[in-house]
């Protein structure tokens, strides 16, 4: 008998079909939450102490997660009404062409995201690898988590979802993470909890480092939540899974620095009692993130070159993000995530004002593709979008460089919205 292995659909930037909408809210919650966890968020988490005390910590990553989760939720609900991925959602707000600039920065982030965890995973591992078993081989821990993680993203979203995060990966990291958290709450509790902070770090930036994390996947959710039976599945399954994972490891990455009084993180998670373990469990669904980093770079050079097959966009990105991870030290995380904030809170204020607002929820799916079209603008770019976006931007930029005690998610956000839309009902009323 020859095993027949059969290769999985590729849906491009192709809206989905009904029939293949099959994710629910149990699908979201558990999809979202399994991206919400790792090593990586742990690592953000590190950087709110000893800046901040661990009580204003825990209430800035509660206000941040908050924030993020409810625009990333909101966002995925726009590309499970519409049954395709974000990158051409942007097309209806910027323009066909308009929307290939946030594609190529999306690429940008994800490429550095997924350099991030390979990066990461591989140390990790080679730490393990290097107590447990004296054995030592960085290079060789991030050849096998690139290889796996490419497979992963040959697989597609429904195949990973439901045979890998459902059945094995989620379950196995959550029940890591209640041992390190119940053996760090019960070997620490005074320390932790009376500990004051340095005062370094202002509390609004605190949040703003707290809402990029889920800010950072808001170009990719349309790409997963496409695939879902209706929006409200896509909003309660989106919002409750990633808030629990942020708050859970935004806090717990806190903890353990306090904790351990270290911060180098692998170590302090090795440090406890069972942290091996732990940490292998981590590990274990850490390849889910990059699983979606690699998928959705793809899915966004779609974007502006359609015809060329995924699976080799996908070895592109995969390849790519090897050889930075072999070379490039982690570096600047912060500066990292203030990046992706910067950039892509202001545009998702532009994308959220022209669907709930301007277009009332409705937009025409055949025109998402048709050139000079109903979205082709002039030359294929909306410039009331782009000078909001821009505009939303710099307000962030001006914000944390000079009124960092203000915060600058929530005013990018609503600038770029509040311009957009009433620019563009000015034009509408004198056009």
């Amino acid at each position: 008998m020859v095993l027949k292995i059969k290769k999985p659909q590729e849906w491009g930037i192709n809206p989905v079909p009904e029939e293949k909408k099959t994710l629910n809210s149990l699908d979201f919650f558990v999809l979202w939450s399994s991206l919400g966890v790792g090593l990586l968020v742990l690592l953000a988490g590190s950087l709110l102490v000893p800046g901040l005390g661990f009580v204003m910590a825990a209430v800035s990553i509660l206000v941040g997660s908050a924030i993020g989760c409810l625009l990333l939720a909101l966002t995925g609900v726009i590309g499970s009404e519409n049954s395709v991925p974000t990158m051409v959602l942007l097309r209806p707000s910027l323009g066909i062409r308009g929307s290939y600039l946030p594609s190529v920065l999306n690429i940008i982030q994800l490429i550095g995201w997924t350099a991030f965890e390979f990066t990461i995973m591989a140390e990790a591992a080679n730490h393990i690898s290097s107590v447990y078993l004296n054995f030592s081989n960085y290079y060789l821990w991030l050849v096998f988590f690139t290889v796996w993680c490419v497979l992963l993203a040959l697989g597609g979203p429904l195949v990973v979802v439901r045979q890998w995060i459902e059945k094995f990966a989620i379950w196995l990291v959550f029940g890591a993470t209640v041992w390190i958290t119940y053996f760090l709450l019960t070997s620490f509790p005074g320390d932790i909890l009376s500990f004051r902070g340095t005062g370094e770090l202002p509390f609004s930036l605190a949040v703003d480092l707290v809402v990029a994390m889920p800010i950072s996947w808001l170009p990719l959710v349309a790409d997963y939540n496409r695939f879902g039976k209706d929006s409200k599945s896509s909003f309660t399954g989106t919002f409750t899974g990633y808030f629990l994972a942020n708050v859970w490891f935004y806090v717990l990455g806190a903890i353990s620095i306090l904790a351990i009084k270290t911060q180098d993180l692998i170590s302090a998670i090795l440090s406890i009692t069972l942290g091996g373990f732990a940490l292998v469990a981590i590990l274990v669904d850490e390849t889910d993130n990059a699983f979606a980093d690699i998928y959705s770079s793809a899915v966004s050079l779609q974007n502006v070159i359609a015809k060329v097959k995924q699976w080799k966009l996908v070895l592109i990105v995969g390849t790519i993000s090897f050889f930075l991870a072999a070379t490039v030290q982690i570096a600047q995380y912060e500066w990292f995530l203030l990046w992706i904030g910067s950039v892509f809170v202001p545009l998702f204020g532009v994308v959220a004002g022209d669907y709930f607002l301007l277009r009332k929820r409705k937009y025409l799916t055949e025109e998402l593709y048709r050139l000079r079209g109903r979205y082709w603008y002039w030359k294929g770019v909306n410039l009331i979008a782009l000078f909001s976006w821009l505009t939303g931007v710099i307000v962030y930029y001006v914000i944390v460089s000079f009124i960092a005690w203000l915060g600058a998610s929530i005013p990018s956000f609503l600038v770029s919205l509040v311009i957009y839309f009433a620019v563009s009902k000015i034009k509408e009323v004198k056009g």
